[in-house]
Formats: C-alpha cells, structure tokens, sequence
C-alpha cells in the first residue's frame, strides 16, 4: 500500500483562517507542505489558482487529489482524517455540537466585526485612505458586542469556548482576536475573563502560535516603527 503523501496548505499568514490551519497542522504533526500565496500581490487571482479554487480565496487544502476550501470544513476534515486528539472535534454528539455552534456563528459574527476593524484600521490608511472615526467607531462597538457574547454565550466559567479542554472552536476565535494587533491593538486588553483564555489557548499550542503568528507581530512592530520615525517623541526642554 502506497505511503500517504503530505497535505498541501496554500496560505497567506496575514489570514487569521490560514494561521488557524498552518497552526493545526504543526500543533498535530501532520505532514503538510505549504504554498504561499500572496494576497496583497493578487496571487489568489492567478488563472492557476483560480484552477484550483474558483472563488479565488484561502486557504486551500490539497491531500493526495483532494481539494477543500473554507477553514472551518479544512479543519474539520483534518481533524477527522487524521489521527489528532479528540478534544479538537470530539465524537460525542452533544460535544462535537457545541464545537459546530461556535464554528456556523464565527464566520458572521467574529470574523465579519474582525475584518471590518482590519479594514478601517489597517488595510485603508496602508492604501492612502484616511480613516473614517464614525466607521471605526462602529466597527469597535459591533466587535464589543461579539466579545460580550464570547464571553458569556460560549466560554462562560469554562476553561474553554466548548468545554475544559481546547477545540477547533478556539482556535479559530484565537486567530481572530489577534487580528488586530496588526494595528497595534488589543483588543482584550480591558477584558481580563477573554486574556486568561487566550493565554490559556497559547500554552495549549505552544510554539505552533507564535510561529503563526510572527507576521502580525512584524506588522504591528512595523507600524509601531513608522508612527516613531514619522513622530518623533519631543526633546524636553
């Protein structure tokens, strides 16, 4: 019987859902390859690409011919195709439901204020665009609304979104909240209950998250250098 091919993840980092699969990966050993694709460069559009995925977006997971798109089913498959912890997706019906509750409710709630923020934060005044105090303001209290139920809807006084241990759920929401420090901002910063969880999903990870997540600290290192360069702090007098 022929050896299983490694999995091939096309990702670009800057993608809180690419973190998510290339963190799953590492975090479980399975023997991937990674394809980057910028998209800032447009490398998702390429005809090639578009081949393999016709709605032109990431990430892409390629396992011996087969090919899946959107993180959430990618994660999903992996953790039932391979041999990872249960706690990730686990059998048990009511268990594996509450993993899938947070999972249909992330992509138009926590992704969707996320991204906004990003947008208006980051990617505008990257552009030349200045940005818009009214829609940012509206962005951070659509986000504020979404972190009171994170907090009282899913992770209530467990240690975890979805129970005591870690699941595809709080991967996914970890990867979104650090979404903002692209802009030098924290948004957990004044939430204590939502800081100790995310510690909690780091050390769970270990090195996996922080390996991931090098390209939002650049980012932000970065901004927080051009802000300096561009406003020099005053001598004293």
């Amino acid at each position: 019987m022929a050896s299983r091919q490694a999995v091939k993840a096309y990702l670009d980092l800057v993608s809180q859902a690419c973190r998510a699969v290339l963190i799953f990966l590492k975090d479980n050993k399975i023997p991937h390859t990674v394809e980057n694709i910028a998209i800032r460069k447009g490398q998702q559009k390429t005809p090639e690409f578009t081949k393999l995925n016709p709605m032109q977006k990431l990430p892409v997971l390629e396992d011996n011919g087969f090919v899946l798109t959107e993180s959430d089913a990618i994660l999903k498959y992996l953790a039932t195709a391979y041999n990872v912890p249960e706690h990730w997706y686990p059998k048990m019906p009511e268990k594996r439901a509450r993993v899938d509750e947070y999972t249909a409710w992330n992509h138009a709630n926590t992704r969707t204020h996320i991204s906004t923020l990003f947008l208006h934060e980051v990617l505008l005044p990257r552009m030349g665009h200045p940005t818009n105090p009214e829609m940012l303001e509206k962005a951070l209290s659509d986000l504020d609304g979404t972190l009171d139920k994170l907090e009282n809807m899913f992770l209530k006084r467990q240690a975890f979104l979805c129970g005591e241990d870690i699941s595809l759920a709080d991967l996914l929401a970890a990867c979104e909240l650090m979404q903002p420090l692209c802009g030098g901002r924290d948004i957990l910063e004044t939430r204590p209950k939502l800081l100790s969880w995310r510690s909690r999903v780091q050390s769970a990870l270990s090195d996996s998250f922080d390996e991931a997540h090098a390209i939002v600290y650049r980012i932000r290192d970065n901004l927080n250098a051009d802000k300096l360069y561009r406003y020099p702090k005053q001598s004293a007098l």
